[in-house]
């Protein structure tokens, strides 16, 4: 099994970007079975939730929320 350990013992890493769509007139509310969904199947090919970003659109609303994911490279 590869765990992104190379000889030094330092990991590689891959990350890739996913942008959550927020609904509402004004954004702001979550689809949870949507999110559910989203983060199951990510996890099922081995990708870790590293943090959420929400974008903002202004006065502090927003409309999307960027997640940010990570797994050892192979």
């Amino acid at each position: 099994m590869n765990d992104g350990a190379t000889n030094g013992g330092a990991r590689h890493w891959e990350y890739k970007s996913v942008k959550l769509r927020l609904r509402g007139f004004l954004g702001g509310k979550v689809d949870q079975d949507e999110l559910d969904g989203l983060l199951n199947e990510a996890g099922a090919e081995g990708w870790e939730l590293v943090t959420g970003i929400a974008t903002a659109l202004y006065q502090g609303r927003t409309k999307d929320t960027v997640l940010i994911f990570k797994r050892p490279k192979s």
